[in-house]
């Protein structure tokens, strides 16, 4: 069994991050959302895992996360030149996945449950497609599919305007090598894209065995703003491993479940979790509340933050207001003079520069 994760795409939803950076590599407590993919996939027993990345960001997504070896796998990087569809992803993937049945992971997907029970289901009845769908009051967002009482698949459709259920494809689907023959027999779609729902009502259309699961427990699709602050809040609610490895000074405050890494120096602070800070950070006179991510190398002085993700080597002074429900990008830099008002929402970019006169 394999893996394939898609960690390409141009992020439009997520812009301005994106524009620098890949969105699958966009911290969601202090750590890549694509991680959590690997470690999920990892933990199923999947060990050999190919990642689809594109031109603008391939480079950044090998370097940050590597061959494999720390998560315990070995990762192939693929590249697809242009984003053309999940189903051309699996095209030029064959190569790597060859006769294998795998699993295909999107790269901005969370999800609270472990794989390894639709895994077993795929295995056990010799599924040729498995795919996982939830329940959603917008249908017609997503791909929808129509199932029968035993969770049958009876019918694929990529974001109709008539959705014939409410059932949404969660971005994760397990297949066997038919899924090749399938997609080898599909045009594009009108929007110029191979899809991967044409391709799995193709296996349909031809009688093999694909089923589905409705998935239970949270689902997150990390491709806008209050989606990535919705994760940051969960993962820190649910995962955080409170460890404080940095200098706090005697006048600071630390209460409930703080995470704060090797580095850091807190100087007159108070900080309230669930809050999750990296390395070699500075912050003083702050107020950090609930539901707070800061990347390593941020700084931070005179500021009042809460349910709010600080990128790497941003730096925010004079907010005595308080920053809530933003996003600040890498290297940016905030800075407020006095006459400020009440509060303030910010999604600002990697390396932007604003002050609030």
């Amino acid at each position: 069994m394999k893996a394939l994760i898609l960690s390409g795409g141009k992020g439009t939803r997520l812009r301005p991050l994106t524009y620098s950076g890949a969105k699958q590599l966009v911290p969601v407590a202090n750590q890549p959302i694509l991680w959590y993919g690997i470690q999920g996939i990892v933990a199923a027993g999947i060990t050999e895992i190919g990642i689809i990345i594109s031109p603008e960001t391939g480079e950044e997504v090998q370097s940050l996360t590597g061959n494999g070896d720390r998560f315990k796998a070995n990762i192939t990087y693929i590249l697809q030149e242009e984003p053309a569809g999940l189903a051309h992803a699996v095209k030029i993937a064959q190569p790597f996945l060859k006769d294998s049945p795998f699993v295909m992971y999107l790269g901005d997907n969370l999800i609270q449950r472990p794989l390894n029970p639709f895994l077993q289901k795929f295995k056990a009845e010799n599924l040729d497609g498995l795919i996982l769908l939830r329940p959603v009051s917008n249908p017609s967002a997503f791909g929808v599919a129509q199932v029968d009482r035993r969770g049958k698949v009876l019918k694929l459709v990529e974001k109709p305007k008539d959705p014939p259920s409410n059932l949404a494809l969660v971005g994760i689907y397990f297949f066997s090598p038919k899924i090749h023959e399938a997609i080898a027999q599909i045009q594009p779609s009108p929007r110029g894209e191979l899809e991967i729902t044409d391709a799995i009502q193709r296996l349909i259309e031809c009688e093999t065995a694909v089923e589905s699961c409705t998935l239970e427990g949270w689902w997150l699709d990390t491709g806008k703003k209050d989606d990535l602050l919705e994760a940051n809040r969960i993962i820190l609610d649910t995962q955080l491993t409170p460890s404080i490895l940095a200098q706090v000074d005697a006048q600071s405050q630390v209460i409930g479940r703080v995470q704060i890494g090797r580095g850091t120096k807190v100087v007159n602070c108070s900080i309230r979790g669930p809050v999750a800070i990296g390395e070699n950070c500075y912050l003083e006179n702050c107020f950090i509340g609930p539901y707070s991510s800061i990347a390593d190398g941020a700084t931070l002085i005179d500021v009042e933050l809460e349910h709010s993700v600080i990128l790497q080597g941003a730096k925010i002074t004079g907010i005595h207001q308080r920053l809530v429900d933003s996003v600040i990008g890498r290297r940016a830099q905030l800075t407020v003079a006095p006459r400020r008002p009440k509060a303030f929402r910010f999604m600002i970019g990697d390396d932007s520069q604003i002050e609030l006169v």
